[in-house]
């Protein structure tokens, strides 16, 4: 297969970057193949020529964003310091809140619509990668490196404090009036996780 010239790469990337801004506003089922055109700058036939179809792109945009969205967790290192570790992870997943709104909000979007496109993923990858990290988590606190704690449930606790800030982004906006959130919430979760964690 030849590799892709300068054009196409620019036109693939511009159909992904229109899908992602109007995926995530709209979800899978409220977008259009005329609507992904328009916001790339490019006719559907065009769209066409680089994916299949609607659930093409989308389905390109998950698998990236998932592999993405468990970078944070794989580094979690078992031989470090085991609230260090967990901090650095919480600080991660908020910064990646502040910087990839859109596909924190695409992912919300599928999972609420019962994950269609990506349920084997969440049950195959997904569940192995926190399935790994929750035994390090169980190490570390058997090991009264921090307090105890149900570590799956810890997880899903940082994903909803962090991910919170992209998923409701209006709704913070609105509370907040329009103040930077981020400053703010680091401070807060921090200090939250720390108490829960720190051992006595």
């Amino acid at each position: 297969m030849n590799e892709p010239t300068r054009i196409q790469r620019r036109n693939r990337d511009a159909i992904l970057e229109a899908g992602l801004t109007v995926f995530s506003q709209y979800g899978f089922r409220g977008t259009t193949l005329d609507q992904i055109a328009t916001e790339a700058s490019l006719s559907k036939p065009n769209v066409l020529y680089y994916f299949a179809s609607k659930e093409a792109i989308y389905i390109a945009l998950l698998e990236g964003l998932l592999d993405t969205w468990l970078d944070p967790l794989r580094t979690l290192d078992a031989d470090g310091d085991a609230l260090h570790e967990l901090m650095s992870y919480v600080t991660r997943k908020l910064e990646m809140s502040r910087d990839f709104p859109r596909e924190s909000r695409l992912f919300a979007n599928e999972i609420l619509q019962g994950a269609p496109h990506i349920h084997g993923a969440l049950t195959g990858e997904l569940k192995s990668l926190v399935d790994e990290k929750a035994a390090v988590i169980e190490a570390w606190a058997a090991a009264g490196r921090i307090r105890p704690v149900d570590p799956h449930h810890l997880v899903f606790s940082i994903w909803a404090m962090t991910q919170h800030y992209a998923d409701f982004d209006v709704q913070v906006q609105a509370v907040l009036g329009g103040r930077d959130p981020y400053p703010g919430a680091l401070a807060h979760v921090t200090m939250l996780f720390e108490r829960l964690l720190t051992p006595d």
